[in-house]
């Protein structure tokens, strides 16, 4: 296998982790005698820095012609206070709509050893494993029309899906339920908005095409409710860009850290991966950040861009070897034990692939 992949590194702790993921791929290829050629582009608050916009032309360019993209984060505090396409986050916007990318996969599970790491008692997070399936380029995102009045009084967004928007993305959830346990909840609030009602009509007609899939349908409170105290009966949750934005964050918080979920988001051609924690600039630069999101990502982006099935196992696999060991980033450590460094614990995971 040969293969091109972009590298936005990003803000805050992204370059780190990046280097992470990257230690892992290096080890895949060593293991199977692959060749990717990685290519860094600067992306959000570092791109604002060197060029004063944050995705430049060249990045875009790279991206378009590779054949996935890796992100390490994206957010820097010092433009906060900057108009919205002048803030590193837009970059993120602009860059899934240019690569059409519509579908944000997010799975959760439980890791080894780390049962009791989250907030909820082991019994209840036991058998968690499940995929948050996330519409990414509608809703209120970007919907027109929006912005704020004048005399900076008030503010309005507009919600809007179609119903190719929703067909397309929920046949994406129902050809992964169809693969994994054969249940799917959709999440909505159709006791509230129109575009509710649109959503479920459409995703329960789609149904029919699906009949060894069970769907059903969930508003979003009751998902939210439901993803703190029965987690493993989930599957496969789908939903729209918001209520996906909130409650794919809510499942690794249930799980035990942000720092643990992988992200690939999906759409024509060429995918982007990303570890879904965030810039999290508080730790950037001190070698405590978790690397396992970025390191699943990369396993996502080995089977989703290139079909390589087995050495998306065998990270996983190397990853949860290494925590069966007992290494714990800080994010995850128990109290009153030593946890490891960012860079510790990557030397862990790549020993662990080296000698499988």
């Amino acid at each position: 296998m040969n293969g091109h992949i972009v590298l936005l590194p990003g803000d805050g702790i992204g370059p780190e982790v990046t280097t992470a993921a990257c230690a892992v791929l290096h080890a895949v290829e060593a293991r199977f005698g692959h060749t990717f050629h990685t290519a860094p582009h600067l992306i959000g608050g570092a791109a604002l820095r060197a060029t004063q916009v944050p995705l430049p032309d060249e990045t875009l360019q790279a991206a378009t012609a590779a054949d996935a993209v890796f992100l390490g984060a994206v957010g820097d505090p010092a433009f906060d206070q900057a108009p919205p396409g002048k803030r590193p986050e837009s970059a993120l916007l602009a860059i899934r709509k240019a690569l059409g990318l519509y579908a944000n996969l997010r799975p959760a599970r439980v890791w080894s050893g780390l049962e009791a790491s989250g907030p909820l008692k082991p019994s209840v997070l036991a058998g968690t494993d499940l995929m948050v399936v996330r519409e990414l380029t509608g809703g209120l995102y970007y919907g027109e029309p929006r912005g704020l009045a004048a005399d900076g009084q008030s503010a309005h967004n507009t919600l809007r899906y179609s119903v190719d928007e929703i067909t397309r993305i929920a046949r994406v959830a129902f050809d992964l339920a169809r693969r994994r346990r054969g249940r799917l909840v959709s999440v909505d609030k159709a006791n509230v908005l129109e575009v509710s009602q649109l959503w479920r009509r459409t995703v329960q007609q789609l149904a029919t095409e699906y009949p060894e899939v069970v769907l059903t349908h969930e508003y979003v409170d009751s998902a939210a409710m439901k993803l703190a105290l029965a987690p493993s009966t989930i599957d496969v949750l789908l939903t729209e860009n918001l209520f996906g934005d909130i409650l794919s964050d809510e499942a690794g918080a249930v799980c035990g850290s942000l720092g643990l979920l992988p992200s690939a988001s999906l759409g024509a051609k060429v995918g982007l991966f990303e570890p879904v924690h965030g810039s999290a600039p508080t730790i950037a630069g001190r070698d405590i950040a978790n690397p396992i999101g970025a390191m699943a990502s990369m396993a996502m982006l080995l089977e989703h861009s290139f079909g390589l099935a087995s050495e998306a196992a065998a990270i996983t696999q190397a990853i949860d070897d290494t925590l069966s060991a007992g290494l714990r980033t800080a994010d995850i450590a128990d109290p009153g034990t030593t946890p490891a460094a960012t860079s510790q614990f990557t030397a862990a995971v790549t020993a662990a692939l080296s000698r499988a």
